[in-house]
Parts: C-alpha cells; structure tokens; sequence
C-alpha cells in the first residue's frame, strides 16, 4: 500500500511541469501574433491592391487560422501548440493517475474558445482603447447619448479590469511555484484543465490515433463531405504548425542576437579585421 502511494507521488511530481516551462509555451504565443502582424503590414505597405484585406481584416483572419490550428492540436495531442512544442498536454481536472492522453468534450470546446477568442478580443479592446485615446488627443467629440456613454464609460474602465486580470495571473502563478495551486493560469482554471508532461505512452497513443485515420469509403454522402473538410482543415493546421515550428526557431535565433547580453559577442564576430588578399593578386599588384 505504501509502494503504491510514493509511485502515485513519484508520477504526479514528474508529471508536474515546472513554472518556467509553462511560461516559455505562454510567451512563445505571445511572440508569434506580433511577428505575424508585422509581415502582414510590410506585405501590405508593398503592394496595397493585393495584400491590402490582409491586413484590413488581420485579426479575423488570424482568428480563423488560430481556430484551425488549436482545434488540431487539441483533438490530436490534447494540447495547444504552444504547449506541445514544449512537450505538454492538457488533463481534465478529476482525471486519476495515470493521467493519459485525450480531453473531455466540454473541456476540449472550453480550452479552444478560451485559447483563440480571449487574445481576439483583448486585441479588439486595446485597438479601441487606442482609437478613444487619439480621438481625446485631438479633441475629436461626438454627441453623448447614452449608448456612447456607456460605451466610453466601459473603454475608461479596462485598464484597471486589466491591471485586476494582471494582478489575478500573478497570484495565481505564485500559487503554482509553491504547489497551493495545480494552474498557473486562470484561463486554465476555467476551461477545468491543468498542464502535464507528455510521456512515451502519450506520444504512441498520438501516432496511434494518426495511423487510425481513414476514408469512410461505405460512409453516406455527408459523413464523406465531413471527412474531406476535416482533412482539409487537418492538413492547413499541419502546414501552418510547420511553419510556425520554423518560424519559432527563426524568432529565437534573432531574439538571441539582438539581445542585450549577446551584443559584444556579436560585435566580436562583425568587428573582424579584413582577411588579406589572394597570394596571386598580391603578386600582380607588386609586379604593376
């Protein structure tokens, strides 16, 4: 009885990610959204006909890429990309030890609207705020009715709902670092789900599940057309978890040579003195 208890402890403490692997799959998300933005806006800036509804409805568009994208990785590997690029997966809260690999319903559909409509429309509301600010900047005043009102009332109001949504992640990520809480993030509190390390039997359960899918061949008329748009969605969530892999490493290497504390590494590797000429331009020189 005893063996069984500390072989439960043991697996829970291994299965436990550490606050800093946690915070490494949050900022990568965070990274790669304004990474986005900015090769949207130079395709947009370089030609406005072709480019320019890109970066007219960015944030739409990146909702709907972002859809594809979690909804893959949370149906095959029960995480979020960020957190299976850092070997995570997500486990409903309840679930025993050993924890093993798949979401519950509810907590698959609350983990993929809490992942992609939160950063939606906290990126909807700081634009607004931004506009309200340059309209106070120029004293651009329309008429008060009660609507805009209450709509200026609401602007005015989310900085300190955001400092209260700051001070409560915080806490919250304190809580984890002394094991009070199992979530370092409230949003993982309530989509009812916690982090864990991924494992050997997870990884074969995942290419398990791949192997598994087929064509239903004898299925009616819907369930192929179903079939063909989940693998079509399937297969732009593969190609863009591809290109945001290379895309992540390539967004490492210049956060790693820009970087404050690599500077005079890099100005080392610049500041080399010019290698002399080939001997026999050296000799062609002597004889002219």
């Amino acid at each position: 009885m005893a063996e069984a208890g500390a072989h439960l402890t043991s697996t829970a403490a291994n299965e436990q990610p550490s606050i800093f692997e946690v915070l490494a799959q949050e900022s990568l998300m965070e990274a790669v959204r304004p990474a986005l933005r900015h090769a949207v806006k130079v395709l947009a800036e370089s030609n406005p006909p072709r480019f320019g509804f890109l970066w007219q409805r960015f944030d739409e568009l990146y909702l709907l890429l972002d859809l594809l994208l979690q909804n893959h990785f949370l149906s095959h590997c029960s995480a979020s990309f960020s957190e299976n690029f850092y070997g995570l997966k997500r486990v409903s809260v309840g679930q025993g030890l050993p924890v093993r690999l798949g979401l519950h319903r509810k907590s698959h559909w609350r983990s993929l609207l809490l992942l992609c409509l939160v950063p939606y429309l906290r990126a909807k509301l700081e634009a607004t705020l931004a506009r309200q600010r340059d309209e106070e900047d120029f004293s651009i005043r329309l008429a008060q009715t009660r609507s805009q009102r209450l709509y200026r009332a609401a602007v005015a109001a989310y900085p300190y709902v955001s400092s209260a949504w700051q001070a409560w992640i915080f806490s919250q990520q304190l809580l984890f670092v002394f094991g009070v809480a199992r979530t370092h993030n409230p949003l993982l509190w309530l989509a009812r789900v916690r982090l864990a390390r991924l494992n050997a039997q997870d990884i074969r359960d995942m290419e398990l599940k791949i192997s598994k899918t087929g064509s239903p061949a004898e299925g009616s008329l819907l369930q192929r057309a179903w079939w063909l748009m989940s693998q079509a969605a399937r297969g732009v969530a593969v190609s863009l978890s591809t290109s945001l892999s290379m895309g992540v490493f390539f967004l490492q290497f210049l956060e790693w040579w820009y970087s404050s504390d690599n500077q005079s590494t890099v100005k080392s590797l610049t500041s080399l003195p010019a290698p002399p000429p080939p001997l026999h331009l050296h000799l062609q020189q002597e004889q002219s």
